[in-house]
């Protein structure tokens, strides 16, 4: 079966071979705009039925988190992008070698790792209180806007995250968010973290769904490009220091937040 195109192509609409299975990939169309090839405008594509939602950095805000990690960090706020890359690093680790673990016990480990780096002391409890801040994390401004804007549009809505099912409910309830979701799924349940393929194929069973008729939104390059070479239809929200994959494809959308996405998504003319 053809592989897609590479997304610097004038012209995109082939299929994806996706973990032995042969997956229909999302029927689009998409033109480059000559004066930046950054830019692109998408023609038509699928209707998803079902919006998976990232959490972390795409629907809720990290300052707090940059705060509490810097203050661990004695004071350097600016180790937090160091930490939370180590964290997704670590994470990665873990599922490649078949050994789950929480994602709170992964960032307890890796800020402990950074510190020692840095020359910095810190206890195992200290590790552990910094990182808990990840449960009382404010929406971005827009998010619950947004969400309730795509729900009256008829749009199913789930939340996909790397964090475990009992920390992704303390997070959507604090954040005000959690009746927003039709359901909320964690990794935790498949053990293995995003952007492994087996997550996405997961997430789509579970919803009953096949891939191309998932969308996925996320503020993560990694995550995008994951859900795309497993056949999804992705969205990205490219949050200030957010970068796309240059080796993935280019994503259906590409905006500056969430509220923006979901505009997008309804002016859209879909197949």
């Amino acid at each position: 079966m053809e592989e897609f195109k590479n997304s610097n192509q004038d012209l995109i609409n082939t299929t994806l071979p996706v973990g032995g299975e042969g997956v229909i990939a999302p029927n689009l169309i998409t033109k480059a705009d000559p004066a930046n090839n950054d830019k692109y405008n998408t023609v038509y594509f699928q209707r998803p039925k079902v919006l998976f939602f990232d959490v972390n950095e795409t629907l809720l805000d990290l300052n707090v988190m940059k705060r509490s990690i810097g203050a661990a960090l004695g004071d350097r706020p600016e180790l937090m992008s160091l930490w939370f890359t180590t964290m997704l690093q670590y994470s990665l680790v873990t599922t490649v070698a078949n050994q789950y673990q929480d994602f709170g016990i992964i960032g307890a480990a890796a800020l402990i790792m950074v510190a020692h780096k840095n020359g910095i002391t810190i206890t195992d409890k200290q590790a552990k209180d910094a990182v808990a801040a990840i449960l009382s994390l404010p929406a971005h401004p827009e998010v619950k806007e947004a969400l309730l804007l795509l729900k009256k549009e008829g749009f199913k809505l789930v939340a996909f995250t790397n964090s475990s099912n009992k920390a992704v409910e303390t997070q959507l309830k604090y954040a005000g968010i959690h009746d927003l979701f039709d359901d909320v799924l964690s990794i935790e349940d498949v053990g293995k973290f995003k952007p492994h393929v087996d997550t996405y194929n997961w997430a789509a069973r579970k919803m009953g769904l096949k891939s191309n008729d998932c969308m996925l939104i996320a503020a993560h390059g990694w995550d995008v490009a994951g859900a795309n070479w497993a056949g999804w239809q992705t969205a990205f929200v490219s949050r200030p220091g957010q970068q796309l994959f240059p080796l993935a494809n280019l994503p259906e959308i590409n905006e500056e937040n969430i509220l923006s996405v979901a505009h997008k998504l309804i002016s859209i003319r879909f197949q």
